[in-house]
């Protein structure tokens, strides 16, 4: 059976991170991000054509993004060429050379109105510049033509690079309490879990090492069971850590806050938890709650 070869976009990430790990049993993988040899970096969009086209993959997994919710309010037009700009020409790139895609959206493409998780086809109506340019990103990606999935996640956490997990590890170190946002909903998602996900559904939808999800291409939620707020991730989390010696009781104490209470330069939805029933159907893949994910990420390699 021919491998395919798959592009890894986003090396510094810590999702693409993951990738590295869980897709090299399906083929040859390049990880290629700003620092790399070749680099690839979605600002500058003619590194993308030339690498794609130096690379030729039979599949191309997009985990670079323009993360930083609030500082896109400044620089619109940066996270508009990195998360919109950049996603539709990986995806005309792909298309040219008969290669598919899998990008990761995000649960900021909805306004947060709702009292029940959003299904894929739910009315979206992003609150600012990073839901906005993800969703451009989406819709570029769509009237590409190539064949993708989109997978929508959320609150992303992980043992490296910068993430909620790792801030409220430090800040607990550090002070003697803390003020926690309480009236946003969502469902925390360990990077590993994004990783192994896809790289499930990457097998399942090779065919003689193309890559062809067929009638099941388009937009799927891809996060870890339950909701919570960001008080109550923080709140487990201190309660693991102490339990798990990572963190001890002199850590600080929580208190939770409204978002009122802690004023950003972009709004965040209030409610954003995403329904993961279409994955399961089309997949048959399940994410376990995330009190769950937790404890794993927490017990498999101490974070300091």
């Amino acid at each position: 059976m021919v491998k395919p070869s798959i592009l890894i976009v986003g090396h510094e990430g810590q999702v693409a991170f993951e990738l590295q790990r869980t897709l090299a049993c399906l083929g040859q993988v390049a990880s290629l991000g700003r620092t790399t040899q070749p680099a690839l970096d979605l600002s500058h969009p003619a590194s993308i054509r030339e690498t794609v086209r130096k690379v030729k993959p039979t599949l191309i997994v997009n985990a670079a993004a323009y993360t930083a919710v609030d500082k896109a309010e400044q620089e619109p037009e940066l996270a508009h060429r990195i998360n919109a700009e950049a996603a539709g020409m990986l995806a005309e790139e792909a298309r040219a050379i008969d290669a598919g895609l899998i990008h990761y959206s995000t649960d900021y493409v909805f306004p947060g109105d709702a009292t029940e998780p959003y299904s894929e086809d739910a009315p979206v109506g992003p609150l600012g510049v990073y839901g906005q340019s993800k969703l451009a990103g989406e819709k570029a990606i769509r009237q590409s033509g190539v064949q993708h999935l989109i997978l929508r996640t959320a609150w992303v956490y992980g043992g490296r690079g910068q993430n909620f997990l790792l801030t409220m590890l430090r800040l607990m170190r550090e002070r003697d309490s803390l003020g926690i946002v309480d009236d946003q909903h969502g469902a925390p998602t360990w990077s590993r879990l994004i990783a192994e996900a896809t790289a499930l559904i990457a097998h399942r939808n090779m065919h003689g090492g193309r890559f062809d999800p067929g009638a099941k291409a388009g937009t799927y939620h891809l996060t870890c069971g339950g909701q919570t707020t960001w008080f109550g991730f923080a709140s487990h989390i201190r309660e693991l850590a102490i339990r798990q010696g990572q963190l001890d009781d002199s850590a600080a104490l929580l208190n939770p806050i409204p978002a009122s209470a802690y004023p950003t330069p972009a709004r965040r939805p209030r409610y954003s938890v995403l329904s993961n029933d279409k994955l399961a159907e089309a997949f048959g893949l399940v994410l376990p709650a995330w009190e769950t994910a937790l404890a794993l990420c927490l017990a498999e390699t101490p974070l300091t």
